[in-house]
């Protein structure tokens, strides 16, 4: 536990500062009643690091959702906007999407003391576990009564939310990997467990699936690495049987150790209280994520002996295995297809076929990336033609839903 003159200076530099942003993580999933009245007191919002994404529920007021190059634009804008940061339990290490520094000041609270101030330079380093640690400050802080920061925050989450939905909406072929998160999303059942793979399904993991109170969820949030998605959801079947469990996957990982830990599924899922476990694969052919971190960091065309994957039928092997298998191919029969295998009597693998030129597109393109994208059409990317134009008619649903939207307020 911190000592009481640690606390004031923290307080201290938390009562001054007009506009307060936390970032929350892991080390915070425990303490999510005093992140919520630490933020209530100092009008703050609250972004989540990726492995702290069931720290707080996502419907409550002020929670940007996730941060970072697969995080939201209201995470974003908050954190380049504040004058006061302050980080709970977290050890994300991409400094270019928190405030400049200079910006901010910082406080920091971990209970391990060698990640205080690594990640910015902190005003103020308080070592102790996250949740005693805010219930120890709280009585030094003082309530905000101009709440206009918070409610800009809110108005802000108010737009993402509605750029998802564009987004979701967008013509792609043969499928809107967005559109597959966004049904999803509507559906989730109460208490479920998700582990997401490192990929393109963390992208719409991170921004689509918004939890709820006594939901959990991890990801390879360190390594990136490829394939935890469906081992790490076979351990939390075994750990909570009495849950829903969900694999979010793609195909390169799938191919990778995926289908064969489905073997494990159709050896042990009558032994599980709950049968209820889902992995939604997505199959576009394609090493996705490194495909577009090419294009868009590294200026390179897609290329095609490393990228593509060959073809396989993932619903059709779930259902050799003896489980429930799910194909989806057009976008006006993917609610319907998911009520279905969310209705399965055991297992189910939901494989959608998705577009690959579909964008993810980060909450804030740089000049860099920009950059980089042109030079890999320039370059001959093979498929540039349906890349681009996935990428212009996103931007523009983008634009024109958030104007549409403003104007009718």
């Amino acid at each position: 536990m911190p000592y009481e003159p640690d606390l004031q200076r923290a307080a201290e530099v938390l009562n001054e500062g007009k506009r307060v942003a936390m970032l929350v993580g892991a080390g915070a999933m425990h303490a999510a009643d005093e992140v919520v009245q630490v933020a209530d007191t100092l009008g703050a919002g609250v972004a989540k690091a990726l492995l702290g994404k069931a720290a707080l529920p996502d419907d409550l007021p002020g929670v940007t959702g996730s941060i970072g190059l697969l995080g939201t634009k209201a995470s974003w804008e908050m954190m380049k906007e504040c004058d006061t940061l302050l980080m709970v339990g977290s050890s994300f290490p991409y400094s270019e999407f928190l405030p400049k520094e200079g910006q901010a000041r910082g406080v920091q609270i971990d209970i391990q003391g060698r990640m205080l101030g690594i990640r910015y330079p902190m005003e103020v380093n308080l070592v102790g576990d996250s949740a005693e640690t805010l219930a120890a400050l709280l009585p030094y802080l003082k309530r905000k009564d101009n709440r206009s920061w918070r409610q800009k925050i809110d108005k802000s989450i108010q737009e993402w939310n509605r750029i998802l939905e564009a987004h979701a909406h967008v013509e792609a072929h043969p499928l809107n990997p967005a559109l597959v998160y966004h049904e999803l999303n509507k559906r989730l059942p109460e208490n479920a467990i998700f582990s997401a793979d490192s990929g393109s399904s963390a992208t719409w993991y991170a921004r689509y699936l918004k939890f709820r109170k006594g939901m959990m969820g991890s990801l390879s949030g360190n390594l990136a690495t490829m394939g935890p998605a469906v081992p790490y959801a076979v351990a939390a079947k075994f750990a909570y049987p009495e849950r829903p469990v969900f694999a979010l996957a793609g195909d390169g990982a799938m191919q990778m150790n995926g289908i064969n830990e489905l073997i494990s599924v159709s050896k042990y899922w009558k032994e599980w209280k709950d049968p209820r476990f889902f992995c939604l694969v997505l199959n576009n052919r394609d090493l996705n994520m490194v495909t577009w971190e090419m294009r868009a960091q590294a200026g390179e065309p897609k290329f095609d002996p490393s990228q593509e994957l060959p073809d396989f039928g993932y619903a059709q092997f779930a259902q050799s295995l003896g489980l429930r298998g799910v194909k989806i191919e057009r976008p006006d029969e993917v609610g319907k297809l998911l009520d279905v295998a969310l209705g399965a009597d055991r297992p189910c693998v939901i494989e959608a076929v998705v577009d690959p030129e579909f964008p993810m597109m980060p909450p804030h393109v740089t000049l860099k990336e920009a950059t980089a994208y042109v030079k890999a059409v320039l370059k001959g990317d093979p498929n540039a033609g349906e890349m681009v134009k996935d990428t212009l008619k996103t931007a523009v649903a983008t634009v024109f839903k958030s104007k549409g939207r403003k104007g009718e307020e």
